[in-house]
């Protein structure tokens, strides 16, 4: 057939590729799903700080250096009584005092973690030291964990509560301790706990070089005294301090009487405010956790308070929370 007489055909029309629509979002859903990622995974993390202090872990995950530590200071605390002479002896005093009233319940507790007062730079390197030395942990460790501690107190989560899933006073006291956790574990105790601390190069130096003041004063007091000297003035000195930090733990949340209702069991108690330079007056603490004074009645006495009171008056200490609370119950 001649090509004019042959029937015309349309030749096919290209198809025409559309673009696949983008999908709309609103102009904050983004930022949305950014909050909602961000808020679980924080919610993941304080989940695996409170987790890292459950007793369930103890007996599988033992920090051993921990235990060891802890066994020698007491084997060494009875040995001392063999090696008794009054020089040993009232040095041990001096030191419990300095480390656990200035260093712990001055340094640690009252300044570093509550910030019920401020001090001068070299008074808070002093005070800091003393802690260092009476053995209970870095600065960071003890500020954070002690911040944890009221923010769950008698909750799960709780580091040392004689309660919750651990309903133990030994847990409370000591058995705690021994619980081994992981770097990962601490860092994110100190980044939800401690963030205005954990840069601080004061506490970085204490943190990195917290070993060597475990050491140094045994090397120090057996130079001067011999075998007297360092079992009265590191290892008796040092347990009896770590069971009257402990008795605040475990004892002040089991007996004792409230001035204030708490939604914790804290509980004053005069005997542990005895051993702890005024720390047993607990529930008041717990009801007013800023205040750098422990006693809050006239016959609750608080020897770290009147040093706090005397560093207040020579400048020392200065924006010190001391004001006396509301009328605490008959």
């Amino acid at each position: 057939m001649p090509a004019a007489l042959a029937p015309k055909t349309s030749s096919p029309r290209p198809s025409v590729q559309h673009a696949p629509q983008a999908v709309v979002r609103p102009k904050n859903a983004d930022a949305k799903l950014q909050a909602a990622a961000k808020r679980e995974r924080a919610e993941a993390d304080r989940e695996r700080i409170y987790d890292s202090f459950n007793s369930k872990h103890l007996w599988r995950r033992i920090s051993w250096p921990v235990l060891i530590w802890i066994t020698a200071m007491h084997v060494g605390a009875v040995a001392a009584f063999f090696f008794i002479t009054w020089q040993a002896v009232a040095v041990a005093v001096g030191l419990h005092w300095l480390t656990l009233s200035i260093g712990i319940c001055l340094g640690y507790h009252r300044f570093l973690s509550h910030k019920s007062m401020k001090l001068r730079t070299p008074a808070e390197f002093f005070v800091l030291l003393c802690g260092v030395l009476s053995g209970e942990g870095s600065p960071l460790t003890w500020a954070a964990t002690h911040r944890l501690h009221h923010h769950r107190s008698d909750q799960p989560g709780d580091p040392h509560s004689p309660h919750t899933d651990h309903d133990d006073g030994w847990w409370a006291h000591i058995y705690w301790l021994f619980l081994d956790r992981s770097s990962r574990d601490t860092q994110l105790l100190y980044e939800k706990y401690t963030p205005e601390l954990k840069d601080r190069p004061m506490l970085q130096f204490f943190e990195k070089t917290y070993g060597l003041w475990m050491v140094l004063p045994g090397v120090v007091l057996y130079a001067v005294g011999g075998m007297p000297m360092l079992l009265w003035g590191l290892c008796a000195r040092m347990t009896y301090a770590y069971h009257s930090t402990w008795f605040v733990n475990s004892a002040t949340h089991l007996w004792g009487y409230r001035n204030y209702e708490t939604r914790d069991e804290s509980k004053n108690l005069w005997w542990v405010a005895v051993l702890s330079y005024g720390e047993g007056w607990h529930n008041n603490h717990h009801a007013h956790p800023s205040n750098a004074r422990a006693g809050h009645k006239w016959y609750e006495l608080d020897p770290t308070f009147w040093v706090i009171k005397a560093l207040k008056a020579t400048g020392i200490a200065y924006d010190v929370k001391d004001k006396v609370p509301a009328p605490a119950k008959a």
